[in-house]
């Protein structure tokens, strides 16, 4: 969609009709909702003012680029958002030439400009990375740390701030807002540059030392001091739903040719009323009625995360010395009700997951007995923190791992394939899995008693109950459910142990069910006994195959010189795509009814 040529009436109304079609389409397909609602005059701007085709155009986390998809060649496509095959509800290189890069994890868009910059230039090219970045993103080390670099090695860059929800540091009254606009005014930065160059480098050096005082001094009731003591010039807060001065003040940016951050104030929702302000609920949604606001629920079983937060409620209430934090999810991971109940012991640390895994060691350290509850897919972020600041001292943190195996329309970036691949390998840490409601309350109740690191993982939604009864944790300790008259035994791991059961339904062989329990330890002895009565063993868990639970299994056999058939129906050397959970476990040939036709 050509935009270039528009005026600013045509332009108002193209946002006028990005918002309908995303209103329209994601009511009825669910989505990130609020966040994108909020950033469209500020995509129209970016487009209008750069040029898509050749300027690196990045999103940070990419929540909000719907109305980029929208703007370029994909607005019949938008229909298919989230859904199997269709559109990523991230910006997807693989998707269209106008996604620069893969975005879904938080922080990492600076970075990018930093490296697209110093390509540019190396290339001797014409071009400006240009980024949206989030308030919510700025709570992120690795934004500093590119901050920190951009700013002494001063390429071009432009970054719009889209402010939707906290203030950088608030505007002092009408002083404060008067001197923003004339710091995003024309006049003002060419005259800078002017001052700078003509008169205060020519002063003599006591007179430069007042001059430059005087502008600092200015700059202390400015909200860009932090941009600009970095080195990175700073024009806002502007108006993020003012088109006209959008576009004005991104094309002074562009001239200015270096890094710049624009600083906008947003309204999430914005043009759909009811979920205009911070209504958490409204950032990421289900189905819902346009007319009304209604959404559209399904009638489901308890959660596993509503399961683990009741669960970890009652042993802070059993226990002063538990604690918890969480990054930036508080209401994902279930922690919000333990904010609520123990404020001065459960803390959201904002998107910073080496900061939330290093702060929950040392207090581990102190004697207290810390949970840090992240979905699996964000604590990767913190695994440098896991191994040196957590098993290195082996200290007894447990990680609650959410979000664990296929997590439905989110798609690559947010599966929870790797956890047990990258955490089996580390002394000192413990693995160990739930099968269902009653055995998660009962894996929260044994964390407590461990002495070292242990990890947790449960799945998205809610468990499917099984009839087995449930028995307490102990420690590198499987359990056979079943006995079973072929030589098949079935090892499910956590919710993969419904899913061998399922399987084990459909087959018309009597087979044998042991939920593992343990990857780290196994139970090597059960395991023994029972390669002598069963020769074939099928591996059923949410994780990726290599490193994983079936990995790990073979390790053991050939350790011992056991003649096992194995075959592991776990996740292949892939990144799995969004779509409905269902649909996307279809595709990969883990439906029980697909599973029991591979079995011999």
């Amino acid at each position: 969609m050509n935009i270039k040529s528009r005026n600013l009436g045509q332009l108002e109304e193209l946002c006028s009709d990005i918002r309908e079609r995303i209103i329209d389409v994601v009511s009825r397909n669910g989505g990130h909702f609020s966040s994108t609602l909020g950033a469209v005059e500020l995509t129209v701007a970016m487009h209008k003012v750069f040029d898509v085709q050749k300027d690196p155009f990045i999103f940070d986390v990419s929540h909000q680029c719907y109305p980029h998809k929208l703007l370029t060649g994909r607005w019949e496509e938008f229909e298919t958002i989230r859904q199997f095959r269709g559109l990523s509800g991230f910006t997807k290189p693989k998707e269209s030439s106008a996604d620069y890069f893969v975005a879904g994890h938080s922080s990492t868009s600076i970075s990018l400009a930093v490296g697209a910059a110093k390509a540019i230039k190396l290339k001797k090219e014409k071009r400006i990375p240009v980024v949206m970045i989030g308030d919510g993103s700025m709570t992120a080390g690795m934004v500093y740390e590119a901050l920190n670099e951009l700013g002494d090695i001063k390429l071009p860059v432009v970054i719009i701030l889209n402010d939707n929800e906290m203030s950088i540091a608030k505007p002092i009254g009408s002083i404060s807002k008067y001197l923003s606009k004339i710091l995003a005014g024309k006049f003002y930065q060419s005259f800078r540059e002017k001052i700078d160059r003509n008169i205060i480098q020519k002063l003599p050096e006591g007179a430069t030392y007042i001059a430059k005082k005087i502008e600092e001094s200015m700059k202390l009731i400015t909200p860009g001091i932090i941009f600009e003591e970095m080195g990175i010039d700073y024009i806002g807060p502007i108006d993020g739903h003012n088109l006209e001065e959008i576009i004005e003040t991104l094309e002074i940016a562009k001239a200015m040719n270096k890094p710049v951050i624009v600083h906008a104030r947003t309204v999430k929702g914005k043009g759909y009323s009811i979920a205009e302000g911070q209504h958490e609920h409204w950032h990421g949604v289900g189905p819902f009625n346009k007319d009304n606001g209604e959404f559209i629920k399904k009638v489901s079983a308890k959660s596993a995360t509503a399961v683990f937060a009741d669960a970890l409620v009652n042993l802070a209430t059993k226990y002063d010395n538990v604690v918890g934090v969480t990054a930036a999810m508080p209401s994902g991971t279930g922690i919000d009700k333990l904010m609520k109940e123990f404020p001065t012991r459960f803390w959201d640390v904002a998107i910073a997951e080496q900061h939330a895994v290093t702060s929950m060691a040392a207090m581990a350290k102190e004697g207290f007995k810390p949970y840090i509850t992240i979905y699996s897919t964000f604590l990767q972020r913190g695994y440098d923190q896991i191994i040196h600041d957590v098993c290195l001292m082996s200290l007894p943190v447990v990680f609650a791992i959410d979000r664990a195996g296929i997590v439905g329309n989110d798609g690559e970036t947010h599966q929870g394939a790797f956890d047990i691949s990258y955490l089996r390998f580390l002394p000192n840490m413990v693995l160990f899995a739930p099968r269902d409601e009653e055995t998660l309350n009962l894996a929260i109740e044994y964390s407590y008693t461990l002495d070292k690191p242990c990890a947790i993982r449960y799945p998205r939604g809610a468990f499917t109950p099984l009839s087995f009864k449930a028995t307490a944790f102990e420690f590198g300790k499987a359990e056979l459910l079943k006995e079973g008259t072929s030589n098949k035994l079935f090892i499910g791991y956590g919710a993969g142990v419904s899913r061998a059961c399922e399987t084990q339904e459909l087959h018309k062989e009597d087979i044998a069910i042991l939920d593992l329990r343990f990857v780290k330890p196994l139970d090597k002895e059960l395991l023994k006994q029972l390669s002598k009565k069963y020769n074939d063993w099928y591996i059923f868990s949410d994780s990726q195959k290599q490193g994983g639970v079936g990995s790990a299994i073979l390790e053991f056999l050939n350790e011992e010189k056991i003649n096992i058939n194995l075959t592991s129906f776990e996740y292949e050397d892939h990144f799995i795509e969004h779509g409905d959970t269902k649909v996307v476990e279809e595709s990969l040939g883990l439906l029980p009814s697909l599973l029991v036709n591979k079995i011999n």
